[in-house]
């Protein structure tokens, strides 16, 4: 059985073809029929992949078989996993960080280099595989957040590795029109440039080296924001080193609003019963645990939560907690974030509306004020009022990301949203030793929360590595109470959903019901082999 995943026959090898779609099961080719494969020379490959990276500006189109459909869209997701854990569990960057990063694209067969022999299956591997999860990660905001955040991640590392002189093709390929100031326009600016770089140890030797871009001021917002780029006439001189952030911030727009189209059209695509059960499979079960499961509902009791806070909350669960206790209310961001977090770590409905209560009315707030006005937002938060939408708690990423915190507000990430000196006086606060304090105000410089966060773990529980990599909050909560209990008790259960089945349909054609079946039964097989290897 063959899926065409794009429509257009490509004229030369290059030819940019019309927005994708899946073809119906009435153009469905069988065996026998004419399979398009694009039988291209060694000059035609490259003119079609010219670099180890690429902005996914135009779809495939080609035929490919289910079975290399999903196969594809298994290993770029294991891809992705591997860019996210080794992004939390390490400093971006390090050579500890690229070299494990170039072993799995090694293993999974990617391309990730320039001028390696037998390039083109890895590219076009690359491009059809992040054109596949585009359809099961556009389907809501957090999919998309994550999946943007991943590739991301995944060009900054091809770019670093990207040779010098590769690099201005790769920008005209892209459509980024970046030219390279002359010799002498660079010499006039030098000490401008050296001064403004984001790099304090930028030298005049190292500026010689290397090429600076004159780029419109638009573009470069990232490092104006920051002080970190020269500004004349309405253009930013950016240096080689720091045209990364230029290039990320071009990828991300352009891939967001490719995700806002794919969205659109994605009622069709469901609509199809051969791929539905591999998307739903991708989009619900590999960006991480949502601790939405109530596996642990009452596990816990109010008696324990101050306890807790000072033991097993993360850093912006526990100032929430905190500023509760002190203040008797939080504002609404808070209130979601915080009460959804204790939510997930067990807290039934009767006992979240027992807590704020309890909590509101020592701030002098009339009982009746509470039901009329905070109760319903309460049950909503469980699914039992409104849309029955089961909320869950918010992930790193999306406190990190979304609704940052105003004044007088006290949700969001420590790590993130705290001014340097007072996030130093609150770890202080908490017992972190000097040297400790240093090394998380280095990754919070360097802008690794994630990591800041994971530090901070180990030293308040006493461990060397702490053996996870931490995206969650609430993740966060179950493996100190396994470190700390010994047990697994309170710890949330992993309860994987079940893959969705396809619609019994009429008339079925044998062989389609044949290749159908096959496709499942080697789903379920692939699937448990992908869960077991992100629970490695």
């Amino acid at each position: 059985m063959l899926l065409e995943v794009m429509t257009t026959t490509c004229v030369s090898p290059c030819t940019p073809p019309l927005p994708y779609r899946i073809v119906t099961d009435n153009e469905m080719q069988f065996s026998g029929g004419n399979r398009r494969r694009l039988r291209l020379g060694g000059d035609q490959r490259n003119a079609c992949y010219p670099h180890s990276l690429q902005f996914y500006l135009e779809p495939p189109s080609e035929n490919i078989s289910l079975i290399e459909f999903e196969s594809l869209a298994i290993d770029r997701v294991k891809l992705l996993k591997t860019v996210e854990n080794l992004g939390v569990s390490h400093v971006k960057g390090t050579e500890q960080y690229q070299s494990k990063l170039e072993a799995e694209i090694r293993r999974l067969k990617f391309s990730f280099r320039e001028n390696v022999e037998n390039e083109y299956e890895r590219r076009r591997r690359d491009h059809i595989s992040h054109f596949i999860l585009r359809l099961a990660y556009c389907q809501s905001e957090d999919l998309r957040r994550w999946f943007i955040q991943q590739e991301m991640d995944l060009l900054r590392f091809r770019f670093s590795i990207l040779p010098k002189d590769k690099i201005q093709s790769f920008l005209k390929d892209s459509h980024l029109h970046f030219e390279a100031i002359s010799d002498e326009e660079r010499s006039l600016r030098e000490h401008e440039i050296i001064a403004s770089s984001t790099s304090s140890s930028a030298s005049k030797s190292e500026l010689e080296l290397e090429s600076v871009y004159k780029i419109p001021f638009a573009d470069a917002l990232d490092l104006f924001r920051g002080r970190k780029v020269y500004l004349e006439d309405g253009f930013a001189y950016v240096p080689l080193k720091d045209i990364v952030a230029i290039v990320l911030n071009e990828f991300r727009a352009k891939l967001s609003k490719a995700l806002a189209l794919t969205a659109r059209s994605l009622p069709a695509v469901q609509s199809d019963e051969r791929l539905q059960p591999l998307l739903n499979h991708l989009s619900h079960s590999y960006t991480g645990q949502d601790y939405s499961t109530q596996g642990n509902a009452g596990k816990i009791s109010l008696d324990q939560i101050d306890s807790l806070s000072t033991k097993s909350f993360p850093p912006c669960m526990r100032q929430l907690h905190k500023a509760l206790r002190e203040n008797h209310h939080l504002r609404h961001g808070g209130r979601m974030q915080y009460g959804l977090f204790l939510k997930g770590i067990g807290l039934t409905l009767e006992q979240a509306l027992q807590f704020w209560k309890q909590e509101f009315i020592r701030g002098k707030m009339d009982p009746d004020k509470f039901d009329k006005g905070y109760s319903y937002n309460i049950r909503h938060s469980f699914g039992k009022e409104g849309k029955r939408t089961d909320y869950t708690p918010f992930s790193c990423m999306k406190i990190i990301l979304t609704n940052p915190p105003g004044q007088g507000d006290y949700h969001g990430c420590p790590f993130r949203h705290s001014d340097p000196e007072l996030l130093k006086q609150k770890l202080q606060s908490y017992k972190i030793s000097p040297d400790g304090i240093s090394q998380i105000l280095d990754l919070v410089k360097g802008t690794h929360y994630q990591v800041a966060c994971q530090k901070y773990f180990e030293m308040t529980h006493n461990v060397d590595d702490c053996g996870f990599s931490l995206s969650h909050p609430n993740q966060f909560f179950f493996e100190s109470q396994r470190i700390l209990t010994g047990s697994k008790d309170i710890r949330k259960e992993s309860i994987q959903p079940e893959a969705p089945q396809p619609k019994p349909s009429v008339q079925k054609n044998k062989d389609a019901s044949s290749a159908l079946a096959s496709l499942n039964s080697s789903l379920e097989v692939d699937m448990e082999g992908l869960e077991d290897y992100f629970n490695e």
